[in-house]
């Protein structure tokens, strides 16, 4: 019978104080190419600054007398309702191609397939042009049985003006990406949340309004601001039908008096300002739409 002792104990170890490692040394990340990068640019922007301050070829006097000019600020309104007709219409067509797409009906996909495909290929500028012209390619439009007799007819001359063919060209162009965007956006949304309410009876339309589209808009909404920003810049393409929006506004000004640098100026001035408006407004209603989805 063998008898197990424990292992002797060093008393001086033991007797020993526990002590911390020595602290470590925290050195930050040392980046000079950084500093250099935003050396050089702010050297850039500051000789830019300098440029359009002490540049006597800007004519910033020019530009202060013609900035809010009553014809200036006419074109500014024309801008304005161009971009206003042409998103509304636009995207309230678009919705409609959107859900064409979304259908199960193999007719109505491809109808809403070719219009999409068709007014993305044509250039805006020769979609214009042809309403423009709609007068030259269809002197009379009529309303009666198709094929058949009519009942009534109008002259397109006085029907589509320069006005109604700008703003028809603008929506009809618009709702192709507006559908695309639409469609995109419903896409992005669960099929999972579907399907759970209508295991719940939830009528289809409401699963539509309540379900569907709050949460689509999260994905609609930075796309959608998009292309009305460009929109409202592409509008100065309808100075080619002599309509008073901005951009031709500041053409036939400088035209008369050869300002052309202060007077582009005030279109690119306003266009910042506006654009600039706009992407407040964006800001907000994404904030709206992005309750409960983030902090």
């Amino acid at each position: 019978m063998s008898l197990t002792s424990d292992p002797p104990v060093d008393l001086a170890r033991a007797k020993t104080p526990v002590t911390d490692p020595p602290a470590l040394r925290i050195v930050p990340v040392r980046r000079p190419w950084r500093w250099v990068a935003v050396a050089a640019t702010a050297v850039v922007l500051a000789q830019f600054l300098h440029g359009l301050v002490t540049n006597p070829g800007w004519e910033w006097d020019v530009f202060a007398r013609f900035f809010a000019t009553d014809a200036v600020l006419q074109a500014v309104w024309v801008t304005l309702q161009l971009t206003f007709y042409g998103t509304v219409l636009g995207f309230a067509l678009g919705i409609v191609l959107a859900f064409m797409r979304l259908s199960a009906s193999p007719f109505l996909k491809a109808v809403a397939f070719g219009y999409i495909w068709a007014f993305r290929s044509i250039p805006l500028i020769v979609q214009l042009l042809f309403w423009f012209n709609l007068a030259y390619l269809y002197e009379e439009l009529s309303l009666g049985i198709p094929f058949g007799p009519s009942f009534w007819a109008f002259d397109t001359m006085g029907l589509v003006g320069a006005m109604s063919a700008a703003v028809l060209g603008l929506a009809l162009h618009q709702a192709a990406y507006a559908a695309e965007i639409v469609r995109g956006g419903v896409l992005a949304v669960d099929t999972g949340q579907l399907e759970a309410a209508a295991s719940l009876g939830i009528p289809r339309l409401r699963r539509l309004r309540r379900i569907v589209l709050p949460q689509a808009m999260r994905a609609i909404l930075p796309n959608a601001a998009n292309e009305i920003i460009s929109l409202f810049k592409g509008t100065s393409i309808v100075s080619v039908m002599a309509i008073g929006e901005l951009f031709y506004q500041v053409q036939v000004v400088y035209g008369r008096n050869g300002r052309v640098v202060p007077l582009l100026m005030v279109a690119t001035v306003w266009y910042v300002l506006l654009t600039t408006v706009l992407s407040v407004v964006q800001h907000y209603v994404e904030r709206h739409y992005a309750k409960g989805s983030t902090r």
